[in-house]
């Protein structure tokens, strides 16, 4: 698979991903190639970051590196560009090569050591041409083999771990009350002695293994600032052997380490770091010091907190000691930069609430990291407009929040359960219709539901709702997918809650509320608006008959929308969840959740008694599953255009 250089790219993420318009259509500019040259093969993309700052093709090297800096995680690096626009796919590759080694210099203020990868294609969209450039020169550029991974996160993941590091400490700040200029200054002196005094030998660093529970034993050691070598390049650490594994990152690694698949979107496992300052190390005595320091004129005092976060990707054979100096120091010292640039222009006026949150969002393979202004509400136009922006960078779609503040990883615990979506001390049921046996449709297309649900049925949580509360059921499902895809963070109402909405809104009387009376598609819309400003679409048949000559229109919904359908009926109601759809011959099948399951959250009980499955209109022994003789309303909730 070589070529005839030796050199072989190999990509990782999708070509999508790569080409940067997953969430636009398809622009010209300049896409960041991302890898890891220190712990993968040079030559590997691992991700692409779209070029935002700047003309399209002259970008701003400057914001661009500010942005990348606080987004990749230390141990990804940029190792080259992809050109999309008019000209020649080599002098493109070329200029392609150049920008991201400029770009290389304004991140680290050093030479590339390593080949460069100039990819290029033309505009509108075409093949992808790579090149690599030996040593960071593009008049010798020779072309390679490429490879698109099949199991990216496998390759990425296996022998790959996280270290994370907080660090929250307050800065005081004194100035004279009439020389307010010189306030940017004296701040600015002390986050940079606050930045070396991470590199002091008097400071430790304890190194831990993931917070389990698994009974698998958890390490840790103490590193002090004497012990590391701060000054060595990270590319001179070597892999360690085994008899030196205990000073390993593998030392410190979960067997269930971090893995880029949906169930760790919630949770992650990560190597944990600890800054530790012990002033009294090389003292005799371990008396704590006081130092006196008379002001000469009347002076203010100005408080900033500052939380850090960081994280880091390694190899699991790196040296612990080499991944805290190069790695997690370095992560450390940037985003306290980073905040410093933010905070002084407001020092005297606000009190800036910067965090950092990680994510990772689908169509990544690692964790980017943003830094969000806390004083600005999660809703507010200004927080709005940071999170677009990133979805662009990132190629994320722009109409769904996959950066909001409730998606970031909740990185070393256990994600914390909402109280009603537990029963029992479990968990809920997620996405039972995960591994159902296809429809038998034969030729036909699957249009499904896109993203997590919860499986809300009779008896649940102790009510008895059995004969009159499927539509309650359906409801409930329905709002736990807007929780979970993050649209809503307001806990799934109860039967008496949704009662109590629809007498607030004038749909009901009082006496509803306690009443075991049904409720039906146009409740379930009045609920969806009031709680969770969902709009609904309203579809009516006279008859089950009817019901397979909409299913192409439900097909456009779960392409295009991807939300739980109610279907009511009679005195019926169930939760579609996709449909299989022939439109040569007509044939068609149902995915349908049943919320009439009466018994215990058991998933192959569910399945194989048929509660989720496939369901043809008419089935093979000429039985139909919707009633002939009975109307049919489907609300079609929609998905809310937001980031």
């Amino acid at each position: 698979m070589e070529g005839k250089s030796g050199r072989c790219v190999r990509i990782l993420c999708p070509k999508k991903t790569l080409l940067g318009f997953s969430s636009s259509s398809e622009s010209p500019g300049i896409r960041w190639l991302i890898g890891s040259p220190l712990f993968l093969p040079p030559l590997t993309v691992v991700s692409a970051f779209r070029c935002l700052h700047g003309d399209p093709f002259s970008p701003d090297f400057s914001r661009e590196a500010d942005d990348i800096r606080i987004l990749l995680l230390r141990g990804f690096d940029i190792i080259g560009a992809l050109f999309i626009g008019h000209g020649t796919l080599k002098e493109n590759a070329i200029r392609a090569v150049e920008a991201s080694c400029r770009l290389r210099k304004f991140l680290h203020n050093d030479e590339v050591c390593f080949d460069m990868i100039g990819a290029a294609a033309n505009f509108p969209i075409g093949d992808i041409q790579f090149l690599v450039s030996g040593s960071a020169k593009p008049i010798n550029m020779e072309a390679s083999t490429v490879i698109y991974e099949d199991n990216p996160d496998k390759y990425l993941w296996e022998k790959g771990c996280l270290l994370r590091c907080e660090l929250a400490f307050k800065l005081p700040t004194y100035f004279p009350v009439n020389k307010t200029s010189d306030i940017e200054e004296m701040f600015s002196s002390l986050i940079d002695a606050a930045a070396a005094k991470l590199k002091d030998p008097d400071v430790a660093y304890l190194v831990e293994g993931p917070d389990i529970s698994s009974g698998e034993a958890c390490h840790s050691i103490v590193l002090h600032g004497e012990e590391l070598d701060f000054n060595k390049h990270p590319s001179h650490h070597k892999p360690l052997n085994s008899s030196a594994e205990a000073q390993a990152c593998s030392y410190f690694c979960s067997k269930n380490k971090f893995k880029s698949t949906s169930a760790a979107r919630e949770t992650a496992d990560a190597i944990q770091v600890t800054v530790l300052s012990n002033k009294s190390r090389n003292n005799n005595s371990s008396a704590p010091i006081v130092e006196y320091l008379p002001a000469s004129e009347p002076a203010r005092i100005v408080v900033v907190s500052f939380k850090l976060d960081v994280l880091c990707y390694a190899s699991e054979g790196f040296p612990v000691t080499a991944a805290v100096s190069k790695l997690v120091v370095p992560a450390l010292v940037d985003q306290l930069q980073t905040m410093k640039k933010a905070i002084i222009p407001e020092l005297l006026s606000q009190h800036p609430q910067l965090c950092p949150y990680h994510f990772l969002p689908p169509g990544i393979l690692h964790p980017i990291t943003a830094i969000y202004e806390l004083r600005y509400g999660e809703t507010e136009v200004k927080q709005g407009e940071i999170r677009k922006s990133l979805h662009s960078r990132l190629g994320l779609p722009l109409d769904r929040p996959l950066l909001r503040i409730a998606n970031a990883l909740s990185i070393g615990s256990k994600s914390i359960m909402r109280s009603n979506s537990i029963r029992n001390g479990c968990p809920l049921l997620k996405d039972v219709h995960t591994g159902i046996p296809n429809s038998g449709v034969s030729g036909g297309i699957a249009s499904l539901i896109d993203g997590s649900y919860e499986y809300y049925h009779y008896l649940l949580n102790g009510m008895d709702d059995s004969g009159w509360g499927c539509a309650y059921r359906s409801l409930q499902t329905i709002i736990s997918w807007y929780r979970l895809q993050q649209y809503t963070s307001i806990e799934v109402p109860l039967h008496r809650e949704i009662q109590k909405t629809l007498v607030e809104i004038g749909d009901k009387e009082p006496s509803f509320v306690g009443s075991r009376e049904w409720i039906g598609a146009i409740e379930l819309s009045f609920v969806l608006d009031k709680l969770l400003g969902v709009s609904c679409k309203i579809i009516n048949v006279r008859s089950g008959e009817e019901l397979p000559e909409k299913c192409r229109e439900l097909a456009m919904h779960f392409e295009t929308q991807g939300t739980p359908v109610m279907i009511g009926g009679g005195v019926l109601a169930y939760t579609l969840l996709g449909v299989d759809y022939n439109e040569v011959s007509g044939d068609c099948a149902f995915l349908i959740l049943d919320p009439h399951y009466t018994g215990n959250d058991d998933l192959k009980k569910i399945v194989n008694g048929g509660w989720c499955g496939w369901k043809k209109a008419v089935d093979s022994k000429g039985r139909s599953f919707f009633l002939k003789d009975k109307f049919y309303n489907l609300l079609l909730p929609q998905r809310p255009n937001m980031v």
